[in-house]
């Protein structure tokens, strides 16, 4: 391996990614980020060589090598089991039952390498009512109570998109799911099963909002408490050219430096005490009416370099270009793509994107060639279908 393709503290751990969208290959992204070698067994009936040697634009793929299998076919199965031999970890995202009738679940992976860590993306898990339905990130939102919380006072639940179940609740927690039995592994133990469902997840992320409820410091209608929209000084506002500002000035210090620098209020509006939620109305028409007199961008230079806890609300072309964010290079080129860069940071054993994002079937010469498959045989098996 070059000196490129060792860095990051996973450096050295093996990977079987079998192919699904969403929070699993994430998970495989955030492994493959922090320097593991993950190969994604990919349809063969997605391969199209002659987009070989270019990008795929998915960059949820990227930092990985794929082969492409037919899974339903006994020598695409063997194949995928012969891998399975000599890797560290599993990572699947199928409904409940799908590997073991294929012949790929844990049961028969682990007859072939008892230390494996066989991970399970599923948004139900793999038991209960629900497990054998199909679902999508705003359901197991809704099932959890999160999705209640988030919105406006007196209006709809609306989808923080599917950054926090898909992502949040499901893929970073099997991330950490395996990275945990791995350590164990290294450990001792023996491998096991993940169970990464977004359900439990999600009510992971949710723990502090229930601990809140417990001191009575939460109310259950949505978008009246203080870090879901209902306070005046945690909220976004319109400002002078449609853009907006996103204020946090949950601390009153903060929210005295605010005051101050924003010359709040403007008359005829008054100071009102913002520790009584009885206020919060006016204030919010207050502190409306003034962020409404100038632009977002003069706006921010006269509150960014403060603990007025402001920030630009920024699209996701102008994100990149923030001078904090471009300093800690947060975002990084690859082939000519703008991209997230991994996260987080370590000192020792820093991490990259070490590949872009691979077609289909773009490496599986050379992964067969690895796992000890002549050419003679790797022809054979593409004649036949079972590889791509």
């Amino acid at each position: 391996m070059t000196a490129e393709l060792a860095a990051g503290p996973l450096s050295g751990v093996r990977v079987v990614e079998l192919a699904g969208i969403g929070p699993g290959p994430f998970a495989a992204m955030m492994l493959a980020d922090l320097g593991a070698d993950v190969v994604r067994v990919d349809r063969v009936t997605d391969v199209d060589a002659s987009a070989f040697g270019t990008p795929h634009p998915d960059l949820l793929n990227r930092g990985r090598r794929s082969i492409g299998v037919d899974l339903k076919s006994t020598a695409g199965r063997e194949v995928v089991l012969s891998l399975v031999e000599d890797v560290d970890a599993l990572i699947e995202g199928f409904r409940p039952g799908v590997t073991e009738r294929l012949g790929l679940g844990p049961a028969d992976c682990h007859r072939v390498n008892p230390r494996l860590v066989y991970g399970r993306m599923t948004g139900w898990g793999q038991d209960g009512p629900n497990a054998g339905y199909a679902g999508h990130d705003i359901d197991y939102l809704a099932l959890t109570g999160t999705l209640h919380g988030i919105g406006r006072a007196g209006q709809r639940p609306v989808p923080p998109m599917n950054l926090l179940g898909d992502f949040g609740g499901g893929g970073m927690m099997l991330a950490l799911g395996v990275v945990s039995a791995l350590y164990a592994v290294r450990g001792g133990a023996a491998g096991q099963v993940i169970d990464a469902a977004i359900v439990d997840g999600v009510a992971v992320l949710s723990t502090q909002i229930h601990a809140l409820r417990q001191l009575g410091m939460w109310h259950d209608p949505r978008g009246v408490n203080l870090l879901d929209g209902g306070a005046p000084f945690y909220d976004t506002y319109e400002c002078a050219d449609g853009r907006h500002l996103a204020v946090g000035a949950l601390e009153p210090r903060f929210y005295d430096e605010l005051v101050r620098r924003t010359g709040f209020p403007v008359p005829p509006d008054e100071m009102a005490d913002r520790t009584d939620p009885a206020n919060w109305p006016a204030l919010r028409a207050a502190w409306s009416r003034l962020f409404r007199t100038r632009t977002r961008d003069e706006w921010t230079a006269l509150l960014t370099d403060s603990d007025a806890c402001v920030a630009p609300v920024l699209d996701w072309r102008e994100a990149p270009e923030h001078p904090h964010l471009a300093a800690r290079q947060t975002f990084l080129v690859r082939d000519g793509v703008v991209q997230p860069a991994p996260a987080p940071r370590f000192s020792g054993t820093p991490t990259s994107v070490r590949r872009p994002p691979p077609w289909p079937g773009e490496h599986t010469d050379e992964v067969l060639a690895e796992a000890g498959y002549g050419q003679d045989r790797v022809t054979e098996l593409r004649t036949a279908g079972a590889v791509g």
